[in-house]
């Protein structure tokens, strides 16, 4: 059943670059001046999105895809709603990423520092240590970043996407170590007010205290 194999899959998608975002040795690399200067904007960019909210398209690597609303409040939460049917809510509350199924009464949790998440969570957002930035690409609206780990510990890698005019993140592909990818598209990406820290923790369904909050 998709519904049952939507949270396992998921979560193999946050964990694709698992351990690809330690905060360790400087990465060395060989970008052009231009190419860092990119880097650069889009790490001040994230540094600057601090609460945010917009909705989401994720299209998996059979072609199948969900949509949901997108909150983001730096440094370190996050949170995912799909819409109906799908049951699915994600979310970091800066320690762990927690996958919760309404429908199945679910719930599974991973460590933020081994998802790709975590990449533009930190409070201070490092792409010259433990990340290789593997390439720049320009695209006919603005840019992507293209990183890996550093340390070759993870196979994975994540490719953000940015705009120009505005600079606004557009959205990531996490693609893993069997070359499987998964898209996620932001769209409505604007600021919004900061929301309670409960928000970004997510019950056990199965406990009978009702859907995850």
């Amino acid at each position: 059943m998709l519904v049952r194999y939507l949270p396992r899959r998921f979560a193999l998608v946050l964990l694709a670059v698992a351990a690809t975002w330690p905060m360790a040795a400087p990465a060395s690399t060989s970008l052009a001046s231009d190419d860092s200067a990119l880097v650069s904007k889009a790490v001040g960019y994230l540094e600057g999105l601090t609460s945010a909210k917009g909705r989401f398209e994720q299209t998996d690597s059979r072609g199948e895809t969900t949509t949901g609303t997108f909150f983001l409040q730096r440094p370190g939460r996050a949170r995912f709603d799909y819409d109906p049917p799908s049951g699915l809510v994600i979310a970091s509350n800066g320690f762990k990423v927690t996958v919760v199924n309404r429908r199945l009464k679910t719930i599974e949790s991973y460590p933020l520092g081994l998802t790709p998440l975590g990449l533009f969570l930190a409070r201070n957002i490092r792409l010259d240590q433990g990340v290789f930035v593997s390439a720049v690409d320009r695209t006919a609206s603005g840019f992507i970043v293209m990183a890996q780990d550093a340390h070759k510990r993870s196979q994975g890698s994540i490719a953000l996407s940015f705009s120009n005019q505005p600079m606004r993140l557009q959205g990531w592909v996490v693609t893993n170590a069997q070359g499987q990818s998964v898209r996620v598209r932001l769209a409505d990406l604007s600021p919004s007010p900061a929301q309670s820290w409960k928000f970004f923790e997510l019950s056990d369904p199965a406990r009978g205290s009702g859907p995850a909050s």
